[in-house]
């Protein structure tokens, strides 16, 4: 999928924040500056939030428990060892879904029924979207 700029990125977030249930975990990855955290506060917006969506690179974690489902923007660049996530209480989000940045950072074998999405530069200041779709959303991604 060609997202052609960042409204784009911001708009396909709040299609997947309409597809989204409490318990559902999406990775976003791609390189730093690529639209990672648009896609969120395009997520985090369409459910509600009307404040500001900044990037958890220092908290690691912001929650939006006000929402519906909750939402945990997560953000691992930080992570220098998998070990570290368990210490951020992640399992204690079932009932919200967790938007997980820098997923690779947390190992191969972290979250393995995430919808996976990854975005890379295009042209002319486009990103591609690409996705790992997993059974739990399919017939939810891609959007109809």
């Amino acid at each position: 999928m060609i997202l052609e700029n960042e409204e784009a990125t911001a708009r396909i977030g709040a299609e997947l924040a309409r597809l989204s249930r409490a318990g559902d975990v999406i990775t976003l990855s791609g390189p730093l500056g690529v639209g990672k955290t648009a896609l969120a506060r395009g997520f985090i917006g369409a459910l509600g939030h009307r404040g500001e969506v900044p990037s958890p690179s220092f908290a690691i974690v912001q929650p939006y428990d006000e929402l519906a489902p909750p939402v945990w923007h997560v953000d691992l660049y930080r992570i220098e060892d998998p070990s570290e996530i368990d210490e951020l209480g992640l399992d204690s989000a079932v009932d919200a879904v967790l938007l997980v940045e820098w997923p690779e950072r947390a190992g191969d074998g972290a979250w393995p029924g995430a919808l996976r999405l990854s975005l890379e530069f295009g042209q002319n200041g486009a990103r591609n979207l690409t996705a790992q779709v997993p059974p739990a959303w399919e017939g939810r991604w891609p959007p109809r």
